[in-house]
């Protein structure tokens, strides 16, 4: 929701001066009012000409785009081509003009300091000012590693800098919308590791550093200009020449499946029953690591057994289900919730089973398809899960619940052999219960004689009983995870039925 005050915004057209500058307004065409702007930024339409990219600006680049049809306006440091604004301005073109090409940071304070520019402009934001050369501050030892950056380089760049007892590695991605789940830190021993992680490509920061730094490690991430800062401290306050050596992959932007895995080792700290065959194991990552795992995404555990690595894909999950909506305070970014049934004949599951609490098992990075961005726009979320095929099933409980404001419906068909396999059964129907949006289904195959509810396998009967819009129109987002083959049917079922690839999402590692 947009809070817009009749103070800061005045109606298109109308006479009365602005607080901060006595500027007149202009009349405005047809389709040019302040909301008709807020749904063209909504649009999805790319109104900077860049595909969503940040990139670094020269002054001379800026003074290029000085034209009605071509206009680049730097605002305190921030760049925005403002040339789909120019019909919305209530101050009209000639008044945008003035600081066509130009930094109209002065100009701006005197008519417009009271404006939200940057809530307004967001969608027009090219990038950031190239930074000229200064002289460090008293006290302050600056050392910069700049590579190579133009307004027509939209590959990330790095710089770093160095305080008496600081050294900051400062990554400018030149992309939108960058938040903690895309930024992997890994430090230790001296060696640093810092990816990116942008769609299916990467953007790799590895040296082995040229001094020692303590464990402690600190990542800073300015979201709306794609800017990460990764902060280490020294343990000896001495001058570094030079950041480190780099490693193989250094200073690269590739695609991910190029990348290959990278493991780091975690500690179990807990493991508990879920139930007779299930349990919930709790590892808590190294000290040096920055990690978050995005909802519908998993990791690979390595463990190596009888001499022989082994690695097999598990979907975190939380400690609990929230049933009051909020991240629970011991899911910190520090551990790592895995609900993994132990088969009795499955080497890979024993020999977790095994580990003692304090031993080590490596940890990939993140992996998967999945993007938050297909369950946004939601009004209907179904969740077809077969056994432990309901791990990723609660972060996205919990994402939907929280924040998908368009959501009407959650329904979770959660398939199993018997009553005892059921997962979390008490927690989801005490969220059935708190959250009139949610429902749960539970269908076993080997059901008790004294079972009540519904039995079967996956079929089309059931899902034509269950997975149901809860309007005509509604759009739905249907995900399915479990062993291979109640997937594939699944999916099979579901397109038979008439719901179409784009509304489908199977989980599969």
């Amino acid at each position: 929701m947009l809070n817009v005050t009749p103070s800061a915004f005045p109606a298109p057209g109308s006479q009365q001066r602005a607080a901060a500058g006595g500027r007149s307004k202009v009349p405005l065409k047809p389709g040019r009012s302040l909301m008709d702007w807020i749904r063209l930024t909504k649009s999805g339409k790319d109104l900077t000409g860049l595909k969503g990219r940040l990139i670094e600006v020269t002054e001379d680049e800026l003074s290029k785009h000085n034209k009605k049809e071509d206009c680049w306006i730097c605002i305190r440091g921030f760049v925005y081509n403002v040339t789909p604004y120019m019909e919305y301005h209530p101050g009209g073109e000639d008044e945008l003009m003035k600081a066509a090409g130009t930094d109209g940071t002065d100009l701006f304070d005197q008519v417009h300091r009271w404006v939200n520019y940057e809530s307004m402009l967001k969608e027009c934001l090219v990038g950031r000012m190239a930074v000229k050369p200064v002289a460090a501050p008293k006290g302050v030892l600056l050392e910069k590693k700049v590579l190579a950056s133009s307004a027509k380089d939209l590959s990330p760049s790095y710089d770093w800098f160095q305080t008496d007892s600081l050294i900051t590695i400062v990554i400018y991605t030149k992309q939108k919308d960058m938040n903690a789940d895309l930024v992997i830190v890994d430090c230790q021993d001296k060696q640093l590791r810092g990816e990116i992680i942008m769609d299916d490509h990467s953007y790799l920061v590895e040296v082995d550093l040229d001094h020692a730094v303590s464990e402690d490690v600190a990542v800073n991430i300015a979201e709306k200009v794609g800017k990460v800062e990764i902060i280490l401290n020294k343990k000896d306050n001495i001058h570094w020449k030079i950041l480190g050596q780099p490693c193989e992959g250094h200073n690269t932007f590739i695609k991910r499946t190029d990348r290959g895995l990278f493991y780091r080792k975690c500690k179990l700290v807990s493991k508990t029953e879920v139930t007779h065959d299930t349990k919930l194991f709790c590892l808590m990552l190294p000290k040096g690591t920055h990690l978050r795992v995005p909802t519908g995404q998993h990791v690979y555990l390595k463990h190596i057994i009888a001499g022989t690595e082994v690695v097999k894909p598990y979907t975190p999950v939380l400690p609990f289900l929230p049933l009051d909506f909020q991240e629970p305070p011991c899911h910190d970014g520090v551990h790592l919730y895995l609900m993994i049934k132990i088969y009795s004949h499955g080497l890979f599951t024993q020999a977790l089973d095994h580990l003692q609490i304090g031993d080590y098992i490596s940890v990939s990075n993140p992996e998967g398809s999945f993007k938050k961005s297909q369950l946004q726009t939601s009004e209907d979320l179904l969740l077809l899960a077969g056994g432990t095929g309901f791990t990723p099933m609660v972060k996205l409980l919990n994402f939907a619940l929280t924040e998908v404001s368009c959501l009407r419906t959650v329904k979770l068909i959660f398939f199993n052999k018997t009553e005892d396999d059921i997962l979390w059964r008490n927690q989801l129907e005490q969220l059935a219960l708190k959250d009139e949006r949610f429902e749960v289904q539970f269908i076993l195959s080997q059901p008790s004689k004294d079972w009540v509810g519904k039995q079967g396998k996956i079929s089309p009967s059931l899902l034509s009983e269950f997975v149901k819009r809860s309007r005509r129109d509604s759009k739905v987002l249907i995900c399915i995870c479990g062993p291979t083959p109640f997937t594939e049917q699944g999916v099979r079922y579901l397109k038979d039925l008439g719901y179409s690839q784009e509304e489908i999402h199977a989980f599969t590692a």
